[in-house]
């Protein structure tokens, strides 16, 4: 009996919070420039080597629709560029991609992890105050990592990775009444078998338009990146992206 009950409480929380959900369809479209420093290390083993990356700036867009259907969850689908280089003094040995560098060796060091987000996600919440968002994220990590000598005639190798990776996702918005103002966070996050990744942002947001046609939404925060690769496709690599953002987000 007790089962049951519980059972039909959560059933109730879950068509109560989609019931929240945009009366018609709701698209959500917008864009982000994120100023990222970069650190870390990768190899084609464990023996990973720490590399120098340059700051740079990245782009992110993203759409997602919304409805009111119970049951059926909402998409959002989100594209993220992930690149940073730089040049290296190698302080150990290096073994990458079939290749071997010798300590001391100068390299330019270039990674290319860009990714698009498939997520479905269910709104729990969805009022003027609180909207708060729970789902599953399809990560597909798409690009290349790459070590070169600097002298022209050096050595170079590269190592391809393409995989979609399954994460946790959740998002929350708290508005603050009377302001325009409100603050938000949102993330993906997984673990297993000694890799982890996670992609994490907080900050605010004002309503520049807020009508029955069209709202607008401008936004600051920051946003941290960690990919932590064990043996993915034969990479091996813990690397850190964060920095500040800002960005714009219409809502039909």
């Amino acid at each position: 009996m007790k089962k049951t009950v519980l059972m039909l409480s959560l059933s109730g929380v879950l068509l109560t919070g989609t019931a929240q959900a945009d009366t018609l369809l709701g698209l959500y479209m917008g864009a982000d420039g994120w100023r990222t420093s970069t650190d870390g290390s990768f190899a084609g083993n464990d023996q990973q080597q720490s590399f120098n990356f340059t700051d740079k700036t990245q782009t992110s867009y993203y759409v997602a629709l919304e409805h009111p259907l119970p049951l059926i969850p909402n998409i959002r689908l989100q594209h993220n560029q992930l690149e940073s280089a730089g040049v290296t003094a190698l302080t150990a040995d290096l073994s990458f991609a079939g290749e071997s560098f010798t300590v001391d060796t100068e390299v330019r060091n270039q990674v290319d992890l860009t990714n698009t987000d498939y997520v479905l996600y269910y709104e729990i919440l969805d009022n003027d105050l609180v909207s708060l968002d729970f789902g599953v994220n399809g990560k597909h990590i798409n690009g290349t990592v790459a070590v070169a000598e600097t002298a022209a005639d050096g050595m170079a190798a590269s190592q391809r990775v393409s995989q979609i990776i399954p994460m946790a996702y959740a998002a929350a918005i708290v508005g603050l009444p009377l302001t325009g103002l409100d603050v938000f966070a949102q993330g993906s996050l997984i673990s297993y078998d000694g890799s982890r990744l996670y992609d994490m942002q907080a900050g605010v947001a004002y309503a520049v338009l807020d009508n029955l046609a069209v709202d607008l939404r401008v936004k600051v925060g920051y946003r941290a990146v960690n990919l932590r690769l064990d043996d993915i496709d034969d990479l091996y690599a813990d690397l850190n992206f964060k920095g500040v953002f800002a960005g714009i987000e219409l809502h039909f």
